[in-house]
């Protein structure tokens, strides 16, 4: 029998058991166990040996009858601990589950139908304390040291289709208001609702698809696009090595006017050696960059060392690429407590070189070239800790500003 289920599903399952429909057994689980039944002698036998642990609200209800479908959840729940108590108590659970065994095979297949509903939801995420040191132009930028939380959810609507949503909220650390002199948060209107909801699926052989409004990042930097969008999204793979990829995305961001569409192919090309280049174009001015596109090139250097170039192109008539190099060493694994990794980033961005990179939280603004130096561990399972260093230059084609940016965060997955 199957009786290891989760806790969840006990929950839903011995919640539902409260009613005749719940559950395809016959009428007569739900009669009262006489008083005089040796099933109560038992389970107080199995209860003084630890055996079970009690009923549905955690203690054993012995001064009361029960139906022959209660008697059979408590059963169901000593089955699997019986394993490690004594060879009377084995004997007197075996006992139990033959003379209760019809509805045993009625709740192990409820069990089994909760089961499968319950695996239909997925739901993952992390939560994150980050703080910030960020000076530039001779002023304090430390309007990013927060509490947050990313939670995403998926629901399978067939082996077709599946549904998601993304959910993040923002928690800036109550600061001293200069003007005012009182403690505040400054956080969105809009922070702690599902921001995100778009579907994945199949629509033919080998062709998948996504529709809806979502974080969308194009290239191995997210240097092209890297931000959430409405729109829709395919992929196709042409070789066994190669992915097509196209897209139609109308950005979100306050003010954004434009709608962006292109193609791009992506994967590997050579022995330890991966490229992605994309083209495209977007509705708008000439000096925004009415055309882009973007090659990036990703090796394995040893297995400890990998190497990332990117290069991407507009065609605004000035300050219109953007370059960048990433060097990575090991890397973190979150499942292994001790490992770490490291890397160093050139970057170089102009004001009108790609159509919505991913800042990186701020880290990362257009018009800016720099360094960045970062490291990643992980001091318990599941917990990422990183901490980084960027010098840069922002407003590189004017005032050309000094900026020194300090962050450190934890992430505790789920």
């Amino acid at each position: 029998m199957k009786m290891k289920k989760g806790l969840l599903v006990w929950m839903i399952t011995l919640t539902l058991g409260a009613t005749t429909s719940a559950f395809a057994a016959s009428a007569s689980s739900f009669n009262d166990v006489p008083k005089d039944h040796w099933s109560y002698a038992a389970l107080d036998e199995l209860a003084k040996d630890g055996i079970i642990e009690g009923y549905a609200d955690g203690s054993f209800q012995g001064n009361r009858t029960m139906s022959r479908y209660e008697m059979a959840t408590i059963i169901a729940k000593a089955m699997d601990k019986s394993k490690t108590g004594s060879l009377g108590d084995q004997a007197l659970v075996e006992k139990l589950e033959k003379e209760y065994g019809s509805e045993l095979e009625a709740l192990d297949k409820k069990i089994d139908a909760v089961n499968a509903r319950v695996d239909n939801v997925k739901i993952t995420g992390f939560v994150r304390t980050q703080w910030d040191s960020d000076k530039s132009a001779g002023a304090n930028n430390n309007g990013n040291k927060r509490f947050y939380m990313d939670l995403e959810g998926q629901m399978k609507v067939s082996d077709q289709w599946t549904a998601k949503f993304q959910s993040e909220t923002n928690r800036h650390y109550s600061h001293n208001d200069s003007t005012n002199k009182t403690h505040k948060g400054q956080d969105d209107s809009d922070t702690g609702t599902f921001q995100r909801i778009w579907v994945d699926g199949t629509i033919a052989n080998n062709w998948y698809v996504n529709i809806g409004r979502k974080w969308s990042g194009i290239g191995y930097q997210n240097m092209l696009q890297g931000s959430e969008t409405d729109g829709v999204q395919f992929w196709h793979p042409i070789s066994k090595d190669l992915t097509l990829s196209g897209w139609y995305f109308a950005p979100t961001w306050d003010g954004a006017d434009y709608d962006l569409y292109g193609v791009n192919v992506f994967g590997k090309i050579a022995k330890n050696l991966e490229a992605n280049v994309a083209y495209g174009q977007a509705n708008k001015e000439k000096w925004f960059g009415d055309k882009y596109a973007a090659v990036d090139l990703r090796t394995q250097f040893t297995p400890t060392v990998k190497l990332t170039g990117t290069y991407v192109w507009t065609g605004a008539d000035k300050d219109n690429t953007d370059k960048a190099v990433r060097l990575d060493y090991k890397g973190a694994d979150m499942k292994h407590v001790g490992s770490f990794g490291a890397y160093t980033r050139y970057v170089n961005y102009g004001a009108n070189g790609d159509i919505g990179h991913d800042d990186e939280w701020g880290s990362l603004p257009s018009n800016m070239k720099g360094w960045i130096w970062g490291v990643k561990y992980v001091p318990w399972q599941n917990v990422e800790w990183e901490t980084l260093y960027s010098k840069q230059k922002i407003n590189a084609n004017s005032t050309n500003d000094d900026r020194k940016l300090f962050r450190t965060e934890l992430d505790f997955h789920f």
